[in-house]
């Protein structure tokens, strides 16, 4: 492409991650002329410094623990972990930080690619730097969707540029296993990285100003997590943070860690993982109106407000509804569609779960934490309840007491909760703690986003001997409560 010029194409969309894919690849499929911008490597955040690496990191060291306490296997596993075979395998799984295959699927689908940085320049609008140094002006003539995802929020510690941390990125593209890691942090990175490089070899020290580990999930199902970490020899400061921090003996020595409670912490690496920050601030908003490193407000159509006219719209992390890759092309497809819609001067459907009405990523989030045990949840917890003044009936349910789960380990342990809505008699929440669970999720899903009666759910008959019985056991025990009060 020539700076000479500006390009006119139906839509344009920044940022070429999972989800400016994906609304690449519906406006595409709807005949929209559509090109996408990305300045780093198309496939994004998710594809090679999130979802897949750390998943990559983390299965060998959870089946590593299965085989080693499971009778007649037990006595095979020999040894620790082989940490450089397993960074191969992440590397293998990130295609070595290569994005010719992604390319090759945008060619495919017959999406433009141009690399570069890019912003908006004004309505309908983008400018594009590109690694030459030329700037390419484009124009839509109907959509421009920003997907620029976030970037890791960094807090305002003393030395902090001098010690050069880790963010999750470094987290998990590491190629060396670092003797001892501090992690600040209590969410979902901070646990799961903990659970890699604590399997890797690493000692690992995690900080928390928390109380506990994952506050937005169930506490019984933190509490496991937590105890299973201490059990592989994780180290917890809770209560407390990081009040300075120095590398004294430059790039390659150790970090010292001065914490709020006045002890003191020695780290080779420190990993930061204290939360996401909207990747906007060279987004060019401010050409629109709109205010340079801020989130982006959507309505249900993911159409930006505050801006004059249907043309801007924000997709995934950066609109801040669901920061999870899933949902994020969840919401792409359904921006695909109404973009596609208003294209052809057709009426949006916009009712509650409608063609073009985004509504799962505010009531029925399905998320796993690939930690050991794994956590799963959709939908409302005790808390959002409480918090929501929402009546619900809690069943739980020991896991552990279903065979299948025998099966699956011997010595199982892990929990299952459901949130019931008493008037209308359907799930509004479900949460799964404990070793294989992830595949109960969709299920779970599935119920509450259907709005399945419990009636019709006894119809649904689980396999036997499998771990989802256990859905079999939270209807009995519902059933035996509302029998008993």
């Amino acid at each position: 492409m020539s700076d000479k010029e500006t390009h006119t194409y139906d839509v344009i969309v920044l940022g070429a991650g999972p989800v400016g894919e994906n609304v690449a690849d519906r406006t595409r499929a709807a005949g929209l002329s559509t090109v996408i911008v990305e300045s780093e490597l198309v496939g994004g955040e998710c594809s090679y410094w999130a979802c897949e690496p750390s998943k990559a990191l983390l299965r060998p060291g959870l089946l590593y623990r299965e085989a080693a306490g499971f009778p007649g296997v037990a006595a095979a596993v020999t040894g620790p972990l082989d940490a450089s075979a397993v960074l191969a395998h992440r590397d293998r799984m990130v295609s070595d930080w290569d994005d010719q295959g992604q390319v090759d699927w945008l060619n495919s689908a017959k999406i433009e690619l141009l690399r570069g940085h890019g912003r908006l320049d004004g309505p309908r609008r983008v400018a594009v730097r590109t690694p030459d140094g030329d700037t390419v002006h484009l124009t839509a003539r109907h959509a421009v969707a920003v997907c620029t995802g976030t970037t890791a929020a960094m807090p305002d510690l003393p030395g902090l540029a001098e010690v050069r941390p880790w963010t999750s990125r470094e987290a998990t593209s590491a190629h060396r296993v670092p003797g001892r890691l501090a992690i600040l942090g209590a969410g979902v990175v901070a646990t799961e990285m903990a659970a890699a490089w604590q399997a890797l070899g690493a000692q690992v020290t995690l900080i928390a100003r928390q109380s506990r580990l994952l506050g937005r999930v169930e506490s019984f199902a933190a509490d496991l997590v937590a105890e299973r970490l201490r059990a592989a020899g994780v180290e917890f400061r809770f209560g407390t943070t990081i009040a300075a921090a120095a590398r004294p003996g430059g790039p390659e020595g150790e970090i010292q860690l001065t914490l709020a409670d006045g002890s003191a912490l020695v780290a080779d690496e420190l990993l930061l993982a204290t939360g996401r920050a909207p990747r906007t601030a060279a987004a060019g908003l401010d050409t629109v109106g709109l205010t340079p490193g801020e989130w982006l407000e959507v309505d249900d159509s993911y159409t930006v407000t505050g801006v004059d006219g249907d043309w801007l719209y924000a997709v995934g992390d950066v609109n801040h509804r669901a920061l999870l890759t899933h949902q994020g092309k969840y919401q792409a497809r359904i921006a695909g569609a109404v973009i596609a819609a208003r294209a052809a001067g057709q009426t949006l459907d916009t009712a509650r779960w409608g063609r073009h009405t985004g509504t799962a990523d505010l009531e029925a989030v399905p998320q796993v934490v690939f930690t050991d045990p794994e956590v799963t949840a959709v939908g409302l917890t005790t808390e959002d309840a409480a918090r929501a003044g929402r009546e619900v009936h809690v069943v739980d349910y020991e896991i552990g007491q279903v065979a299948g789960a025998s099966q699956y380990d011997p010595d199982y342990r892990g929990r299952a909760r459901v949130l019931i809505d008493p008037s209308r008699q359907v799930i509004v929440g479900a949460t799964f703690a404990g070793r294989g669970v992830a595949e109960l999720l969709h299920s779970a899903t599935i119920a509450v986003t259907g709005e399945v009666p419990i009636d019709r759910l006894w119809h649904a008959v689980p396999s036997f001997p499998t771990i989802s019985e256990v859905w079999l056991r939270l209807l009995e025990t519902y059933r035996d409560q509302r029998h008993s009060s």
